[in-house]
């Protein structure tokens, strides 16, 4: 395969593992929110953004590299 070729499906591999993990972390934080306290909706809304961008920043370069890692390793060379 090509190097850029590669670089592409690795993007979209790894994106189709971080985001879901991003959004399902902001999901939790939102529902232990509003289940566990009485928080205002805007510290809700703030909140649940804010651990969404954090799991984001943290799992990408995290699954990016496994990502690689597993199709580089399968590939032949």
């Amino acid at each position: 395969m090509e190097h850029e070729q590669v670089e592409q499906q690795v993007a979209r591999r790894s994106a189709l593992i971080y985001l879901p993990i991003s959004a399902g972390t902001a999901t939790l934080f939102l529902l232990a929110a509003s289940l566990g306290g009485d928080y205002p909706p805007v510290a809700k809304l703030g909140g649940t953004v804010w651990v969404g961008l954090l799991s984001l920043i943290v799992s990408m370069p995290l699954v990016t590299a496994r990502v690689k890692k597993q199709l580089l390793g399968q590939s032949p060379r």
